[in-house]
Order: C-alpha cells, then structure tokens, then sequence
C-alpha cells in the first residue's frame, strides 16, 4: 500500500507503537503479523491495521453514533475511549462493565444499543458475551494474544499502550465524523491526536 494512501503518516503509526504486539501469538492473529523480533516481540503488518481501520470506520458510520457503544475497561484506553465517545456522541463503558446492562431492562444503567466497540476482548469478556446473546456486531481492538470468538470486526494493533489506543480512537472518530459528513478534513477535529494520546 503507498504510504501516501494511509490514514495517517506511517510516523504516526510507528511513533505511537501501534505496529507493537505481543510474544504470545494466536492462530488467528497470526495472519496480521509481519515479523518477529528478536526479542520475541511480534510486529503487526501496518498496512493490514491502516485497512481495518477503513473497515471499521466504515462500518461504524452505517450507524448513528446513539446507537454506538464503546467499552474499556484497561485504564489506559479509557481517556481516548471515552473522548472518541464523546467526539461522535456515542455511549460510552469506561472501567468494570456490569454484566446484564445491554440485557437486563429492569437495571437501572441499562442500555439499548447496535454496535459494540471493545479496547480488548479479555477485559471486555462481559460485553462481548452480552452482545453474542443479544446478536448485536462487535467491532474489537485485537492484539496478537487475542482470541476472537464473538469479534465481528477485528481491528489489529497494539490494545494496550496509551499512545497506541489514543491514535486508534483518534483516527476512528475523524474517520466516522468525515464519512458522516460532519467534518472535511482532519483539520475539522475539534480534539488533536495529542489530546486523545497525551496522559
């Protein structure tokens, strides 16, 4: 893929570490890594996570941004989980998520909703769980440790880093706004890159 062609400049992705997986490998995750280091470490293919990022941004605008949830429950996602939330006016998990809340109507935090975005499907078990009984998508940050029974969408990239999840929900919520037609560019944004990425 030309470089020219990807969501951000390829600094950004690698500045921020999001090509940086784990040393523990899933069968399924394996398909997106590049290479292994020498210490182990396996590097995503930054051209597979630039094209599920189109993917997801996509799919995610065929739905109104009410009906949109996104849940994180590793601390260091929740501050870009929350403000990729609040840029398009979705719903927001931020910490321990409370079995039941898309499924039990007589809780008093319940929540209707059509899509599920997760930071990391072990976290996240809950959510994802209550989506696959309710038949609701899931779209979900995916490392190379991951399994990804019940993801709909698998997005690869590093889910556990600050930097890495501020870039990812960044990139998300310009993506979203742009294909609604919100905003034209990513000048438009009304929140930097820094300030989904900056602790």
């Amino acid at each position: 893929m030309a470089e020219n062609n990807y969501l951000v400049p390829l600094e950004n992705y690698l500045e921020a570490g999001i090509h940086i997986g784990t040393k523990i490998r899933t069968k399924f995750m394996s398909k997106f890594i590049y290479k292994v280091r020498d210490d182990g470490l396996s590097v995503f293919n930054v051209d597979e996570i630039d094209n599920r990022l189109k993917i997801a941004s996509n799919f995610l605008a065929q739905y109104d941004a009410k009906d949109i949830l996104v849940a994180c429950r590793r601390e260091n996602g929740w501050k870009a989980a929350k403000l990729f939330a609040d840029s398009i006016g979705a719903k927001s998990f931020i910490g321990r998520y409370h079995p039941g809340t898309l499924t039990n109507v007589q809780l008093e935090d319940f929540v209707e909703v059509k899509v599920i975005v997760a930071v990391d499907p072990i976290p996240d078990r809950n959510i994802i769980d209550d989506a696959k009984v309710l038949g609701i998508p899931v779209v979900s940050l995916c490392d190379t440790n991951n399994e990804v029974s019940f993801v709909d969408l698998v997005v690869p990239g590093n889910n556990k880093g600050r930097k890495s999840l501020g870039l990812i929900f960044w990139i998300l919520a310009k993506e979203y706004l742009k294909v609604k037609g919100i905003i034209k560019t990513d000048e438009d944004m009304k929140k930097s890159l820094e300030e989904f990425s900056d602790y």
